[in-house]
C-alpha cells in the first residue's frame, strides 16, 4: 500500500503543474449508444440491471462476514444536491440490501486545487477500501484512475460519467454511473430550437474546464449547428460557482444587450445567470436553462427564474451503485455503464406533474 501511495503521489504532483484540462477530448470516449453497439454482450446486462434498479431491494442470500469498506471522494460542496442525494440513496439501498459496510466520505468543491484533492485521495486510500467512488473530469483524475485500475484494488466506481474511455480498452473501472451528458444537452438543444424557430443569439456559460463542460457545452454547440439562424455570440468558463457565473452573465449582457438566452452547463452556473438576468430586469426577455433538476433548480423553475432544465431521476444512480456492489459480492456480472433517465421540465409545469417527478427522482433521498 505504501509503494502505491508513493507512486500516486508522483503522478498527482505532476498533475499539479498541468492545467485543468479535460481527461480526454470527447472523441476519445465511447458515446453510450456507440459503446453498446460495439459491445453487444453488454446490452442484456444493461437491460437486466436497469430493471433491477427500479425494483424493490432484494437482499443477497449469503451475507458478508466482514463489513465492506467504501470510500467516496466527490465534489459535493456545491448548490446542486445531486451528489448528496446520491449518497443518501446509496446508503438507504445498502441498508435495505442488508450489506454491512463502512463508508468514508470526503466531500470537495468543484475545481479543487490538485494538491488539495490529492490529500483527500490519499486519505481515502489509507483505509485500503474495497470500493472507491470517484469521478473523471480532468487529466489528473485519469492518471490516478489508471494507477488504481492497474493495481486491481480498490474497485473504482466513476460517478457522473457514462462514456467509457476508449484508451482503457479492457482495463476499465468497475462501473461508470450517471446521467448521460450528451443526451441531456441534446434535449435542451431541441427545446431551444423549438423556442426560437426563426433566429436567436445565445451565450455559453461553461462549468470549470473539464469533461463536464466539454460533454455538456460542446455537445450543445454541436447540436445547435443545424439551426443556422441561432448564433453563439460568446462563451465563458466560470469558476464552477454561482458568483462567477453571475459576473460572467452580467458582462455578457452588457456586451450583448440583445441576447436571447444563456446555455448553462450546471446548477450553480444557471442560478448565477438567473441572478444577473433578474438584477437587470430581463426575466421576460432572456431565457436560461438549468442542468440536473435538483431541488434548487426546481424551486427556480416554480418561481420562473429558470425556463427549463433536464431533470435527473436522481436517486437511481445511488441505487445502481449499491446494486452493482451486491452483484459483485455474489460474483455475478455487472454492466460497465449505468445511465439513468432524464426528463425535460419547463417553466409552467403543473404542481401535480412536478410532484410526481420529484417522488420518482428522490424516492430515497426525500425520506
Amino acid at each position: 500500500m505504501d509503494n502505491l501511495l508513493i507512486k500516486l503521489n508522483f503522478v498527482l504532483v505532476i498533475g499539479f503543474f498541468s492545467s485543468l484540462v479535460p481527461a480526454a477530448p470527447l472523441h476519445d470516449y465511447w458515446e453510450l449508444s456507440e459503446y453498446l453497439t460495439t459491445h453487444p454482450e453488454q446490452i442484456p446486462l444493461s437491460i437486466a440491471f436497469s430493471a433491477q434498479v427500479q425494483l424493490p431491494a432484494s437482499p443477497p442470500t449469503l451475507r458478508a462476514k466482514q463489513p465492506l469498506r467504501v470510500a467516496m471522494v466527490l465534489p459535493a460542496e456545491q448548490v446542486s444536491d445531486y451528489w448528496r442525494r446520491n449518497i443518501s440513496a446509496f446508503q438507504s439501498r445498502m441498508a435495505e440490501l442488508g450489506i454491512p459496510y463502512q463508508l468514508e466520505p470526503f466531500f470537495t468543491k468543484p475545481s479543487l486545487e490538485p494538491r488539495e484533492q490529492s490529500r483527500y485521495l490519499f486519505e481515502a486510500l489509507k483505509s485500503d477500501p474495497d470500493y472507491l467512488i470517484f469521478t473523471l473530469d480532468t487529466l489528473r483524475h485519469k492518471k490516478f484512475i489508471e494507477r488504481i485500475v492497474s493495481r486491481g484494488r480498490p474497485k473504482i466506481i466513476l460517478q457522473n460519467i457514462t462514456t467509457p474511455l476508449k484508451a482503457w480498452q479492457d482495463k476499465q473501472p468497475f462501473l461508470y454511473v450517471g446521467f448521460d451528458h450528451a443526451t441531456g444537452s441534446r434535449m435542451l438543444a431541441d427545446y431551444y430550437k423549438a423556442a426560437f424557430p426563426r433566429s436567436a443569439d445565445y451565450g455559453m456559460l461553461y462549468f470549470s474546464k473539464g469533461y463536464v463542460s466539454t460533454a455538456r457545452g460542446d455537445t450543445f454547440i454541436g447540436a445547435m449547428q443545424s439551426a443556422e439562424t441561432i448564433k453563439l455570440r460568446t462563451s465563458y468558463y466560470t469558476k464552477a460557482n454561482r458568483e462567477s457565473a453571475y459576473q460572467a452573465a452580467l458582462s455578457t449582457l452588457r456586451e450583448y444587450p440583445n441576447l436571447d438566452f444563456f446555455y448553462a452547463c450546471a446548477t450553480d452556473v444557471a442560478l448565477g445567470a438567473a441572478d444577473a438576468i433578474k438584477q437587470l430586469g430581463l426575466q421576460n426577455k432572456v431565457r436560461v436553462n438549468g442542468w440536473g433538476g435538483g431541488s434548487a433548480e426546481l424551486e427556480a423553475i416554480e418561481n420562473a427564474d429558470l425556463d427549463v432544465t433536464v431533470m435527473r431521476m436522481n436517486d437511481d444512480t445511488g441505487v445502481a451503485m449499491a446494486e452493482a456492489i451486491k452483484l459483485d459480492r455474489q460474483n455475478r456480472p455487472v454492466p460497465l455503464v449505468y445511465s439513468g433517465e432524464l426528463v425535460l421540465v419547463t417553466k409552467g409545469i403543473s404542481k401535480e406533474r412536478l410532484n410526481t417527478l420529484k417522488h420518482r427522482a428522490f424516492r430515497y433521498s426525500d425520506q
